[in-house]
């Protein structure tokens, strides 16, 4: 694996040679860099904030080393028009997600139904694919341990979405594109 400049940005141009990567080969990549335990012990760890390093990915995908202190978390949010995988390297991360498609665009609030709510414990060598429009949050709820994850989709995030989470009602608060990540 190659990390890639330190000036590179989210919206980098990244090549693509061949057939875009499936979910099963973006989960095999992650995979791959999270056994890595070299790549993973050379990640700064901030305590404060979470940290990251871009990493070329498969296919022309975007993948990123990501560093998370205790207490840390993504909030609710989708990956868009992207597939995607990601997987604990060391450490233990929780993820929240919804079992229901949401329509892509046109919508502010919904009231989502009894039964959608998924929990998943991961911990290190653990991790999960997903498809577009996969709602979710990831967690570290260590008190006193960080923790390390390997993520990659395809196409590189054209955007994500942000929402806020009350009971039953999930509302979007923001829509983020790469210029916004620089």
């Amino acid at each position: 694996m190659s990390v890639f400049p330190t000036d590179s940005s989210p919206s980098s141009p990244v090549s693509s040679d061949g057939p875009a990567p499936t979910q099963a080969e973006l989960l095999d990549f992650v995979r791959r860099v999270a056994a890595d335990t070299e790549l993973i012990a050379a990640l700064p760890l901030d305590p404060e904030g979470r940290t990251w390093v871009r990493l070329d990915g498969p296919g022309g995908s975007e993948a990123w080393l990501i560093g998370w202190p205790p207490g840390t978390g993504t909030g609710w949010h989708d990956h868009a028009d992207s597939v995607g995988a990601f997987m604990t390297a060391s450490g233990e991360l929780k993820e929240n997600s919804l079992a229901a498609r949401l329509p892509t665009d046109g919508w502010r609030t919904l009231e989502l139904t009894d039964g959608v709510d998924r929990e998943r414990l991961l911990p290190a060598g653990r991790g999960r694919a997903f498809g577009q429009h996969h709602v979710h949050e990831v967690l570290n709820e260590s008190p006193d341990r960080h923790a390390v994850s390997v993520h990659a989709y395809h196409p590189p995030l054209p955007r994500i979405r942000r929402y806020s989470r009350s009971g039953r009602i999930l509302r979007l608060e923001q829509v983020e594109r790469p210029e916004d990540w620089q």
